[in-house]
C-alpha cells in the first residue's frame, strides 16, 4: 500500500486557538530535524503500513534526517540499516508551506526531486498538516485510510 499524504507539523509557537501564518510555520519548520519515532493512533489490530511517502518502510525513516532549507530546497538523509532501507541514500526535495484561504489549518508540502528532474516540473508530491513545532520539536500526522476507519502516523521529529 502505497501512501501519498503525510501530515507534519511545525511552527515557532504551539499551534492554539490562533492559527500561526504560512510564513511563521516555514520559519518555524526551517533547520535539520531528525526523525525519532513514528507513533500510530487509530490503528485497529493487525493494521500496517507498507510504505511511506512511495518510498520504503516506517522503520527506514526513523533516524533519518531532514534538512530544510529556507530556500525550499530539502534534503532526506537516510540512516536506519535494515530490509529494505538504504542507509547513506539521500533523496532531494522541495517543500512549501500552503494555507488555504479561510482555513485555521496549514499543510507542510514537498515533492521528491530525481536526477535530472526541476522542482517546477514535478507534480506530484504530498501534503502533511502541521500540527506543532518548538526550538527542540516537531510533531506532524498523517491520515491513512484503513478501510473504512481511519487511522494516523504521528511523527516526532527533534531539532539538529
Amino acid at each position: 500500500m502505497s501512501i501519498v499524504t503525510l501530515f507534519l507539523g511545525a511552527c515557532t509557537a504551539q499551534q492554539g486557538n490562533t492559527s500561526p501564518s504560512a510564513s511563521s510555520w516555514r520559519n518555524g519548520v526551517k533547520g535539520q530535524w531528525t526523525l525519532t519515532s513514528v507513533e500510530k493512533e487509530s490503528f485497529p489490530t493487525g493494521a500496517s503500513v507498507k510504505s511511506i511517502f512511495d518510498e520504503a518502510p516506517v522503520g527506514c525513516f526513523i533516524g533519518s534526517t531532514w534538512n530544510l532549507t529556507g530556500s525550499g530546497k530539502g534534503t532526506i538523509t537516510f540512516n536506519e540499516a535494515g530490509n529494505l532501507c538504504a542507509p547513506g541514500a539521500v533523496r532531494d526535495i522541495f517543500w512549501s508551506i500552503n494555507q488555504n484561504p479561510g482555513s485555521t489549518s496549514s499543510q507542510f508540502q514537498f515533492k521528491k526531486i530525481m536526477p535530472g528532474d526541476r522542482a517546477k516540473d514535478v507534480t506530484a508530491g504530498y501534503s502533511l498538516d502541521l500540527v506543532s513545532a518548538n526550538d527542540n520539536g516537531l510533531v506532524l500526522s498523517m491520515p491513512l485510510d484503513l478501510g473504512g476507519s481511519t487511522g494516523y502516523l504521528v511523527f516526532h521529529f527533534s531539532k539538529n
